[in-house]
């Protein structure tokens, strides 16, 4: 079998220097899927683009955190267990699973996808905003399975797994709760009839940052070039099968290093995915970039 990848690009709608971004990769054919966040500022802008190029893979990043510290945003729902006491979504997914009722997020989800349905889009495909909805952090499984069934019931594919790989373990995670999970998004995903990735690779840029750190001279340009090289390591390791990764490219921008310290790992994914060597390393290895709706005809044959 082949090796497919989709690189889906996260966090669009969040700002304007992601919206340039993945409208520019979208625009030179570097990238075949993205996900907005619905509750973010820029999101009705992304989701105008969307509508006035359905040949793009645009679909939802269910978005139920509001990480950054001085750039936030509440739920569409106004549901109380979503926020903070400040009126913003929770910080973390820990924190989302410990206070958040299945009630207030079931009625967030559906809010977010029925905005933009109501602006006039038809998303390609769900996913979820640094996995608040997938209940691993507070062994809230049933967060997982709601969100399955909301999916089927919408008729979207959504990210998740149904196989497991040594390989595409994230750091930290035993491989049995890895494989754990598995177990539930498949049952589950085929219960409600939702269509997955067989395979997850979980961005580590803790422990890409490791790999760059003893190599690096202190240039920006010279470490994109370690990171470039460590990171289609892994995604040229992968078994055959439909593998899914994400990234959450962006422009550097003035309104982007006010947003995030961590700017320059957006900025290199921006460029990773528009620079030639990129798409030449992957064809090589054999690696061929689909979106969302090609994994769907995939899966339907």
């Amino acid at each position: 079998m082949a090796k497919y990848l989709i690189v889906n690009a996260d966090d669009y709608g969040m700002c304007q220097a992601a919206n340039d971004a993945v409208e520019d990769l979208f625009r030179k054919g570097n990238i075949k899927s993205a996900t907005i966040m619905m509750p973010c500022p820029k999101a009705e802008d992304a989701v105008r683009f969307s509508i006035d190029n359905p040949q793009y893979a645009i679909g939802i990043h269910l978005t139920m955190t509001s990480e950054w510290n001085t750039y936030k945003w509440a739920p569409l729902s106004s549901r109380k267990t979503l926020v903070d006491e400040n009126g913003y979504m929770w910080k973390n997914s820990t924190q989302v699973g410990r206070n958040a009722s299945y009630e207030d997020l079931e009625a967030e989800v559906r809010a977010q996808v029925d905005k933009s349905h109501a602006l006039g889009m038809k998303p390609s495909h769900l996913d979820n905003h640094m996995g608040s909805l997938y209940g691993h952090f507070t062994m809230r499984f049933g967060l997982l399975k709601m969100t399955l069934r909301l999916c089927g019931e919408y008729g979207y594919a959504f990210r998740m797994f149904t196989d497991t790989d040594k390989r595409l373990c994230p750091a930290g995670v035993p491989y049995p709760a890895f494989s754990l999970l598995k177990l539930f998004s498949k049952h589950w995903g085929k219960k409600y009839n939702v269509l997955m990735p067989d395979y997850m690779l979980f961005p580590d840029w803790p422990a890409m940052n490791k790999k760059i750190a003893p190599k690096s001279k202190g240039n920006f340009d010279e470490d994109y070039l370690i990171y470039r090289e460590e990171i289609l390591k892994l995604w040229t390791d992968i078994p055959e099968g439909i593998t899914e990764t994400f990234i959450h490219p962006s422009l550097d921008t003035p309104e982007l290093r006010s947003i995030t310290g961590s700017w320059h790992q957006r900025v290199w994914e921006y460029r990773l995915m528009n620079d030639p060597c990129t798409h030449e390393y992957l064809e090589k290895h054999g690696i061929t970039l689909i979106s969302y709706r090609d994994l769907i005809k995939l899966k339907t044959k």
